[in-house]
């Protein structure tokens, strides 16, 4: 995994932006309902895969959105199985799609 790997919000195109350097290596898009955040895909550029980035990714976004309070509701399958993987740390703001559908 290099280095110089971050993820920064980008509230203004509703994503966060994973940066290898200065290169954008991907994102994880999002909808923005209140105090829930719903995540909807999420991708890394072919040339960075292998990298271990899409984990970079996955929580650094997460990470935001439980310190802004907010509610995960994770639609996109790399996001859902990191939170899955993770559950100890993020089974307390997780919403799961069926639940988030219904309200």
């Amino acid at each position: 995994m290099p280095q110089d790997a971050r993820v920064e919000h980008n509230p203004e195109k509703y994503r966060y932006d994973l940066y290898v350097g200065d290169r954008r290596a991907g994102f994880a898009q999002y909808h923005d309902s209140g105090n829930r955040i719903v995540f909807t895909h999420s991708e890394v550029d072919d040339a960075f895969s292998g990298q271990g980035l899409g984990k970079v990714l996955a929580a650094g976004a997460l990470d935001d959105a439980v310190a802004r309070d907010k509610v995960i509701v994770p639609l996109c399958p790399f996001i859902a199985r990191y939170v899955g993987k993770n559950l100890e740390k993020y089974s307390a703001h997780v919403q799961a799609p069926a639940e988030s559908a219904q309200e």
